[in-house]
């Protein structure tokens, strides 16, 4: 999970493409729409250049393009010419295509890019159908949570934070387990619109200030663990997990809907956005379910079940499309069916269907901002956009070119960017101000 706990969500939670494709030193690869999207059948075109002193020594890169992320259309060498390629191809289809260079530099060592495209991406559709039983299920599952009491317990604490109260707490969860968060709220005032921030994958502490910075806006925010585990131990308990008990937690019940460690982590999001709706400093207007990579998949989920959720912001949304290899792309974390060794990949296979973000998506209808990068291969854009496709309400999609997962470079800048717009809106009760081009 290390990979995905490089993933910006304090960044995402304070503010809450492009030209050339950012590489290591010595080769760069750019498409030649500064957006990355194109219409089927036209033609794109990637020009790769050598930067530097390796220009003079580097004479031809391999290269290979990957309809979906997943299956290879086309593969090859190319030759420079005054230190610059053309690598060309087009689909006629709906679909998404990564493109990955590679060459030596002069000390031997491989030296790569990647750059991204979209094909008509409004269309990509999902790899296979939702459940037929879909609904039944998860009304099921909230009727299991309802005849658990909440319980909520508040322990105030230091805020940090001059007009800000703070405090931990804990909420009941099925089957024994717990809900255990942090909340924030502005001292002084009555009522104030709602945020819930879920959590980006892995096993760590959380930041305090992820919600008194929100409280300080004026927003009552809740942040809750995606574990039933304790918010501010030592390090060192976390990677202990991490490297223990914790360490595969994806895959852990992933042959059954009933076992599957996402079922308690989804229904402990709707009990946490159920929790807000119910506080009498919540202002009865906004709603809002926010976060990154597993919390982008979480926040598709709470604003998919939970009827009183007004807005939804995820930045690269893990979770999406999780059949997508019958459809020859590559499916993101949490690699479902990557994980069914050892395991009936049918179960598995069955299973992730029930807990797939295009599935919940298609139930959302409250407004919705998605960012996701071209060249991201944890949360990849084509099954982003198959989830963002299902999205029933009023939705804006920002695309990143130049992105990977982790936003190396700032490159998640522009999704950053238009959260904050969104944020500031929503907080004051505002419709949503047009995206500037």
């Amino acid at each position: 999970m290390k990979f995905l706990a490089r993933c910006r969500l304090s960044a995402f939670i304070a503010v809450l493409g492009a030209t050339s494709i950012l590489a290591a030193p010595g080769l760069t690869l750019t498409p030649d729409k500064p957006d990355a999207l194109y219409q089927p059948g036209e033609k794109i075109s990637w020009r790769a250049e050598v930067r530097g002193d390796a220009g003079a020594t580097i004479k031809q890169a391999t290269y290979i393009l990957k309809q979906g992320g997943g299956t290879v259309m086309d593969q090859g060498t190319v030759s420079f010419t005054a230190g610059s390629a053309t690598i060309q191809t087009s689909l006629k289809e709906p679909g998404t295509i990564l493109a990955e260079i590679t060459a030596s530099n002069p000390g031997g060592q491989s030296i790569h890019a990647l750059a991204g495209a979209a094909v008509a991406p409004e269309k990509i559709p999902v790899s296979s159908p939702c459940p037929g039983d879909f609904d039944a299920f998860w009304k099921a599952k909230l009727g299991e949570l309802a005849k658990v009491p909440e319980n909520p317990v508040l322990t105030p604490q230091p805020a940090g934070k001059p007009g800000v109260s703070y405090y931990k707490i804990t909420l009941d969860n099925i089957r024994g387990a717990h809900i255990q968060g942090q909340l924030a709220r502005p001292t002084a005032g009555g009522k104030f619109p709602a945020m819930l921030m879920v959590q980006y994958a892995g096993v760590y502490p959380l930041q305090k200030n992820w919600v008194t910075d929100r409280a300080a806006e004026g927003w009552l925010a809740l942040n809750i663990m995606a574990h039933d585990l304790p918010i501010d131990e030592p390090a060192s308990f976390y990677s202990n997990l991490l490297n223990g008990s914790l360490k595969d937690y994806v895959a852990i019940g992933n042959e059954d809907r009933e076992k599957s460690y996402f079922l308690r982590m989804f229904l402990a999001d709707y009990r946490a956005a159920e929790y807000l709706s119910q506080r009498p400093d919540w202002d009865g207007r906004t709603l809002v379910v926010a976060g990154t990579s597993q919390g982008g998949l979480q926040s598709f989920v709470t604003a998919g079940l939970h009827p009183k959720v007004t807005g939804l912001m995820a930045l690269v949304p893990a979770g999406c499309d999780a059949t997508g290899d019958l459809a020859g792309r590559k499916p993101g974390w949490p690699y479902w069916m990557s994980k069914a060794a050892g395991h009936d990949a049918d179960k598995v296979r069955e299973t992730s269907r029930y807990f797939d973000a295009v599935n919940f998506a298609a139930r959302v209808k409250c407004p919705a901002l998605v960012g996701l990068g071209l060249i991201d291969v944890t949360a990849p854009p084509s099954g982003i956009y198959a989830a963002f496709n299902q999205l029933k309400g009023p939705k804006e999609v920002v695309v990143m070119p130049e992105s990977n997962h982790h936003g190396d470079n700032h490159t998640q800048a522009p999704f950053l960017k238009r959260a904050t717009e969104w944020r500031a809106a929503l907080l004051k009760g505002q419709s949503i101000p047009p995206a500037k081009n």
